[in-house]
């Protein structure tokens, strides 16, 4: 679905952010890139709907090649929310901004209008309906930017950061939404800083590091690999934590797991 081969990428001549990246992202994978600030991660990102082109090498999404492929054509198939939501956000109202896509996108006005009764639904956003996006707060607006891609169904959802701003149950709908959305066939790409998050429930997990992939894999064999994490400015996610103080070796992000060693410690202790 997704291909980056040799790709490199700089904004100044002599410092490449991206250098020889090679990826490959399979249709209806669920997958999330972590790295410190400055890895090349929201840079990679911006490759796959062709708001950059790679200066050497190619990516290819969808078959299309992004340097011969417009942004816009590319938009129809690839959402894209971003970490700052004010970067994408301009309509009057709620409904405005989520109409927006539709109506470039030439939906019919039945469809249109069920599309956004629907998403204000999904997302919590009912209530703000009437409202300017600029009078809500930060995690309002974040869902907002989310809600004006999802209306238009594209086959690659892309968020960075979409846990900022976002409190605990916001945090459990989000988790809900997205598995909805990969249980229905879509690639699901998140970046984030939230190791917590992507251990909940993300299976396969990148570390980008200095602009360059340096780990592709299971979720759980990455994130339990401490020494990975913490020479990548990583912290370990508190279960693998927990499962380290405990000497469960190999330690778990699994929380069944990680109940189930603690529940066969005290039946030995008893």
């Amino acid at each position: 679905m997704i291909e980056f081969h040799n790709v490199f990428f700089s904004y100044q001549p002599g410092k490449d952010i991206l250098k020889n990246i090679n990826l490959k992202i399979n249709k209806g994978e669920l997958l999330a890139i972590i790295g410190p600030n400055g890895a090349g991660k929201t840079t990679l990102i911006k490759h796959i709907n062709g708001l950059l082109k790679p200066q050497k090498g190619y990516v290819k999404v969808l078959d299309m090649n992004t340097k011969e492929t417009t942004v816009a054509l590319l938009a129809r198939h690839v959402g894209f929310v971003f970490q700052n939501p004010d970067h994408q956000l301009f309509a009057e109202t709620v409904e405005k901004e989520i109409m927006f896509a539709l109506i470039n996108f030439n939906f019919p006005e039945n469809e249109i209008k069920e599309r956004v009764e629907r998403i204000l639904h999904e997302l919590d956003l009912i209530k703000y309906r009437n409202k300017s996006p600029f009078m809500l707060s930060g995690g309002e607006r974040k869902r907002v930017a989310l809600a004006s891609v999802l209306c238009y169904d594209p086959s690659i959802l892309i968020l960075d950061e979409p846990t900022i701003g976002q409190d605990f149950h916001q945090k459990l709908n989000l988790i809900d939404l997205i598995n909805k959305l990969n249980k229905e066939g879509k690639t699901v790409i998140i970046v984030t800083h939230d190791i917590e998050f992507v251990a909940d429930f993300i299976p396969k997990c990148i570390i980008m590091s200095e602009g360059r992939i340096i780990a592709d894999g299971p979720t759980e064999e990455i994130l339990t690999d401490s020494k990975l994490l913490l020479e990548n400015y990583l912290l370990p996610p508190q279960l693998v934590e927990i499962s380290i103080a405990l000497n469960i070796n190999p330690p778990t992000i699994n929380f069944e797991k990680l109940v189930s060693f603690i529940r066969k410690i005290i039946e030995r202790k008893e």
